[in-house]
């Protein structure tokens, strides 16, 4: 599974894609999972099976759903953010990849 994250620079969710990372080799499963900026995502895009945005750039959900009708796009809740908790967000991320098949 391929999961990308979007925020205003890439750097913030960098710390979230190593948890998540760390929560998803914990349980065995293979997932790449990659932080960009939003003006990065056209270019990094390619075989992603989810898009997260980051709660700073939700308010673009529309737009990015518009540009890529068929992945599913879904805003990271601010406390989970906040806390980094790479598990829930990664549960969440493929608990919406499920629902979307």
């Amino acid at each position: 599974m391929k999961i990308t994250l979007a925020c205003a620079g890439g750097m913030s969710t960098g710390m979230l894609v190593k948890k998540m990372e760390e929560y998803a080799q914990s349980q065995g499963l293979d997932a790449d999972i990659s932080a960009c900026g939003l003006s990065e995502l056209e270019e990094r895009v390619a075989g992603t099976d989810i898009i997260l945005l980051g709660p700073q750039v939700g308010y673009q959900k529309a737009d990015v759903i518009a540009l890529y009708p068929t992945i599913p796009v879904l805003v990271v809740d601010m406390l989970d953010y906040g806390m980094m908790d790479g598990e829930k967000v990664f549960k969440t991320a493929v608990e919406a990849m499920e629902k979307n098949k």
